[in-house]
């Protein structure tokens, strides 16, 4: 709570055009695993449809994603993000990561990997109990992630140094 309520005060202190949180939590996501339909939105944060399709709806209005045909044939139209919401969000990585490394600049890479293990645990283990594991997919091994994927969490180490070139 300690880390989010310092990202929020450092949302708040910055500029107007910082996105709003959904914004950023859609865009995230979206950012991650290419295109997405309402329904996976949805699903892939536990939200009723209704509520998600509110969020899309401004993030359509504001240019930060577009509607696209389904890549793989699906008959829902899927959001993807558009330069400008790529532009926004990296904008936005940033000054979290900058913000994060204030927190932490005193402290050893060992500790800041320390906290990045702890991290990487604790949002495995939370996954673990909803059943939702990041990225979302249908089949996922617990130590290596989701299978035929090579993806690791963000973690600490991302916001303060950048995330890692290979996984």
């Amino acid at each position: 709570m300690l880390l989010s309520r310092h990202q929020v005060l450092a949302r708040r202190e910055r500029d107007p055009e910082r996105l709003e949180r959904s914004a950023y939590l859609l865009l995230s996501r979206i950012d991650t695993q290419g295109p997405m339909s309402i329904g996976q939105l949805a699903e892939a944060f536990g939200l009723d449809t209704s509520t998600v399709n509110r969020q899309t709806a401004a993030l359509l209005r504001c240019g930060l994603a577009e509607r696209v045909a389904d890549p793989d044939g699906g008959m829902a139209r899927k959001l993807r993000i558009t330069a400008e919401g790529g532009r926004r969000l990296a904008a936005d990585r940033e000054v979290n990561r900058s913000c994060l490394a204030r927190v932490v600049a005193d402290w050893s890479p060992e500790e800041v990997r320390e906290l990045e293990d702890v991290l990487v645990r604790l949002n495995r283990s939370a996954e673990s109990l909803e059943g939702r594991y990041w990225p979302r997919t249908e089949v996922y091994d617990t130590c290596t992630g989701p299978a035929g994927v090579s993806a690791r969490p963000v973690d600490a180490d991302d916001y303060v140094h950048g995330p890692a070139t290979t996984p």
